[in-house]
């Protein structure tokens, strides 16, 4: 094998060194049994021995075709010294049959070359293809995943939080917790669930007062609803707070607590799809399960925010804590945007115009003091980029309200985002730069 290597360095049979010491021997022999006077056939119409070194240069290249050269003057000077020949050894016949299996030999390394490439160009585009059909399925299995998902949750965070704000003014309790379900459902994806009220005691009502599916018995001393009690409310079945053998036949159990940590009562989900148990589901049904229950318990809530601001309307008030609370519990933006200015004919249709140009979800205040006025909107859900966005737009929507820029008519914009400062105290602050508030005393934060 050494020796292949040696003469052939590109990779060839482990024959093919016995085929070039062989099959031009063989062909000597043929010819010196067919023409003993001249084996060669150096003085026939044509050289028929020297297609043996040919085939093997054509075959295996040139170093091999020239030991098939090599084999053939080995043969023929063997043949002379064993059977007296007239003819003397024809150099120049041996080396036109040297040069013309180097030619071949270096047709045949081009062109094996060239192969060589072809072929390894073809198993890249191969393994290309192979990875981009992978791709592909991943992709359309991706897509399929998205449209059920779309067609099983058809509502935006938006919605949902539009939806809950509509429910808690339709009736006082739990009255709207079927409806609430409801909307869970579509965006959380649950398809066996009920709200139970709460005992004097704090441990649930047997009897649900809203059902979503086949109905189910509520085992109140369930591993899940001890360990959402004794935690921060929300416990599912993959909780490290459970035991690994707990035995809970429900998946996600959330009690519904306010910002002030007053629970309303128990959301217990028996059934949902395996996909959808994950922690961005769990985030969500958290976050409106909250706003749920600030929405019970909004005339506590708004307590502390009209305490600073007499004059605060109770839905801008209830939204300000609502939006401060998920804020601070699940990190989602908020942020309020003010515009004052000071009160003068040619802007006494400025708060109607403005109320056209606030979004579905977000709240809005008009408040003046004095000769100083305010425009205020409560933006829930909307990050740096959203609220930049908005203060561009509010400010071209001026510029061509007025034909001129809002400066010059003692327009000012300002920003504030939700962060842990509490609500009240926000508001107070953002009232004083605005030079809108009236000279009451602010209360403590919420606890």
């Amino acid at each position: 094998m050494s020796v292949i290597r040696l003469l052939a360095p590109h990779r060839v049979p482990p024959h093919a060194l016995a085929e070039a010491l062989v099959l031009p021997l063989l062909l000597l022999a043929i010819a010196w049994w067919v023409n003993p006077a001249d084996p060669l056939f150096a003085w026939a119409s044509f050289p028929w021995p020297v297609l043996g070194p040919l085939l093997i240069a054509l075959r295996y290249g040139p170093m091999l075709g020239v030991i098939g050269v090599i084999a053939l003057l080995a043969g023929w000077l063997a043949l002379v010294a064993s059977v007296p020949l007239e003819a003397a050894t024809p150099q120049l016949y041996f080396l036109g049959t040297l040069v013309l299996v180097m030619i071949g030999g270096e047709f045949t390394s081009v062109w094996r070359s060239r192969i060589r490439r072809a072929e390894t160009r073809a198993r890249y585009v191969q393994e290309r293809l192979d990875q981009l059909t992978r791709q592909h399925y991943l992709l359309r299995v991706s897509h399929d995943r998205l449209e059920q998902d779309l067609i099983s949750r058809p509502v935006s965070m938006r919605d949902a939080l539009t939806g809950l704000r509509e429910l808690a003014m339709a009736g006082d309790g739990l009255s709207g917790a079927e409806a609430v379900l409801k909307l869970l459902a579509q965006f959380c994806q649950i398809e066996r669930a009920a709200i139970h009220p709460l005992a004097a005691d704090g441990s649930p009502q047997p009897s649900p007062a809203g059902r979503l599916g086949a109905p189910f018995t509520l085992v109140a001393d369930d591993p899940l609803i001890r360990a959402a009690d004794a935690g921060d409310g929300l416990c599912h079945v993959a909780s490290d707070a459970l035991p690994d053998d707990h035995g809970s036949q429900y998946l996600v159990v959330s009690r519904l607590r306010d910002l002030r940590g007053t629970d309303h009562g128990l959301l217990v989900v028996e059934a949902m799809p395996f996909f959808a148990l994950n922690a961005d589901t769990l985030q969500v049904l958290n976050l409106l399960a909250g706003y749920y229950a600030d929405s019970l318990a909004s005339r506590d809530i708004v307590r502390p925010v009209l305490a600073v601001a007499p004059r605060c309307p109770p839905g801008f008030a209830l939204e300000l804590q609502r939006m401060w609370h998920v804020t601070r519990d699940s990190g989602l933006p908020g942020a309020i945007v003010a515009l004052t200015y000071a009160s003068r004919p040619v802007l006494d249709d400025l708060p109607l115009q403005w109320h056209r140009l606030q979004r579905t979800l977000d709240v809005t205040w008009h408040t003046r003091e004095g000769t100083r006025e305010a425009l205020l909107v409560l933006m829930p859900l909307s990050g740096p980029a959203a609220i930049e966005g908005y203060l561009e737009r509010l400010d071209a929507w001026l510029t061509q309200h007025l034909d001129a820029p809002p400066g010059e008519f003692g327009i000012a914009l300002h920003a504030y985002r939700l962060d842990t400062t509490p609500a009240p105290a926000l508001l107070g602050t953002l009232l004083e730069d605005c030079h809108v508030r009236p000279a009451v005393q602010p209360v403590g934060p919420v606890a």
